[in-house]
C-alpha cells in the first residue's frame, strides 16, 4: 500500500492495482472487488482526509476469510499514519 499526503481537507481518495501477473481479467476484477468492498464497509473510516491511497491486490485475497481482510486492511491504513 502506498499513502500520498495531497494536504487539504478533502475526502480520501483510493485506487487499487492488480497486475497481470495475479491472473486472468476475472480473477484480477474478482481481486479489486473484495478489496472495494473491505474499503467501504470496514476500512473507509480509518482513512485520513487530504491523502491519497492505493492498495495493492494480491492472489491471496481471494482465499482469506471477509473478516480478516477486513482488518488487516483496516490496520494497515490505520499504520501509515
Amino acid at each position: 500500500m502506498e499513502v500520498l499526503d495531497r494536504g487539504g481537507d478533502d475526502a480520501p481518495r483510493v485506487g487499487f492495482t492488480v497486475t497481470k501477473k495475479v491472473g486472468n481479467a476475472v480473477v484480477r476484477n474478482r481481486i479489486r472487488r473484495r478489496l472495494k468492498e473491505a474499503v467501504r464497509t470496514h476500512a473507509a473510516g480509518d482513512m485520513l482526509p487530504g491523502r491519497d491511497y492505493v492498495i495493492v491486490g494480491r492472489e491471496d485475497v481471494l482465499t482469506v476469510p471477509f473478516d480478516q481482510l477486513s482488518a488487516e486492511l483496516s490496520r494497515r491504513i490505520r499504520g501509515t499514519r
